[in-house]
């Protein structure tokens, strides 16, 4: 397995360096999170491809960093984070300038339950492996599956921060900009590139969700969003999703 290895300028400006390495890639929703998270905190780092067309996740390389064969995988010096959701939080809780959990405990709490909701009910029910074992398995169209469960998810988002009275003001009112208050924070990370591709890769109808889509546009328009896109990385022209 050949990785190709190439540093990002993300975060380039930061008062630091770091040795952080990042196995990725450019259409893993996963990945781009932490994309996303280490932009936003301006912290620099090796971007080391995966080609997941090519099989690179299951080379003895890749294997012996995360037997799972997923991407992300995160090297830190001598730590090895694989999930998105554990390396978030080893990168909150080790660089910790620009943090993206808030201070108050019902924020916070709030930020990892929309984030899991994301992390751990949505993209796993139609990641690519997932779409093309359906369609081997049942010789259907896997994406009406797609948009199902897509669809599913972003309702129980929804109900669940009904719960929370003040939030779900802030998210269906729209009176804040992000989607726990006036900073992004890990709900948005989780958030951005799942409503991205449930829109461009899926054809999701936003139009019933939209708080969310107003968050969308805000996103959007952020340069660490644009910066941490598929289409920006360097391996994006190889792979079309």
């Amino acid at each position: 397995m050949e990785l190709d290895n190439r540093k990002s300028d993300q975060g380039s400006n930061a008062p630091f360096s770091s040795n952080l390495q990042l196995y990725s890639h450019c259409h893993s929703s996963c990945s781009w999170r932490i994309r996303f998270a280490l932009c936003l905190k301006g912290i620099p780092y090796e971007y080391k491809e995966v080609d997941l067309a090519k099989g690179e996740q299951y080379s003895p390389e890749f294997e012996r960093l995360n037997p799972l064969h997923y991407v992300p995988v995160l090297v830190d010096d001598n730590v090895v984070v694989s999930d998105s959701y554990a390396i978030f939080l080893h990168l909150e809780e080790k660089y910790t300038q620009k943090p993206l959990l808030p201070v108050d405990p019902q924020l916070r709490a709030l930020n990892l339950q929309v984030a899991s909701i994301v992390h751990s009910s949505i993209q796993p029910l139609h990641m690519l492996t997932v779409l093309k074992d359906m369609e081997k398995m049942f010789g259907e169209e896997s994406k009406p599956w797609a948009q199902f469960t897509i669809n599913k998810g972003f309702s129980v988002l929804l109900l669940s921060l009904e719960r929370c009275p003040a939030l779900e003001k802030l998210l269906k009112d729209f009176a804040a900009t992000y989607a726990t208050g006036e900073r992004i924070y890990m709900a948005d990370i989780f958030l951005a590139p799942q409503i991205e591709q449930a829109v461009q890769k899926f054809g999701v109808d936003m139009s019933k969700f939209p708080t969310l889509s107003r968050l969308y546009e805000t996103y959007k328009a952020l340069p660490e969003f644009q910066a941490s896109s598929p289409q920006r990385q360097f391996d994006a022209f190889i792979h079309n999703p």
